[in-house]
């Protein structure tokens, strides 16, 4: 299965581990992501992803926290136009 390299900066990181609702496998990735510069870089599967984009969506919503929720949506972005790239391939 084609893993796609995603950078996550160390901050969009933690926002995703430090959150109950992710699954251990989807935040493993990015506990163990490879550090390039000021990113990290972490592999996923395009299933992978998608998941990891209904627990942002899902979090987003829940949340009370306005700033909270406009960092989730603008991480829910950054990966959906990412997803959608490589699925219109």
């Amino acid at each position: 299965m084609k893993k796609i390299e995603i950078k996550f900066t160390p901050q969009e990181r933690d926002l995703i581990v430090d959150h109950p609702f992710a699954d251990l496998e989807l935040t493993k990735a990015l506990k163990i992501a490879q550090v390039r510069g000021k990113y990290l870089i972490a592999r996923y599967s395009i299933d992978e992803l998608d998941d990891l984009l209904g627990f942002i969506a899902a979090v987003a919503n829940h949340t009370e926290d306005k700033q909270l929720e406009k960092k989730f949506d603008r991480l829910y972005e950054k990966l959906d136009r990412i997803l959608t790239k490589e699925t219109d391939r």
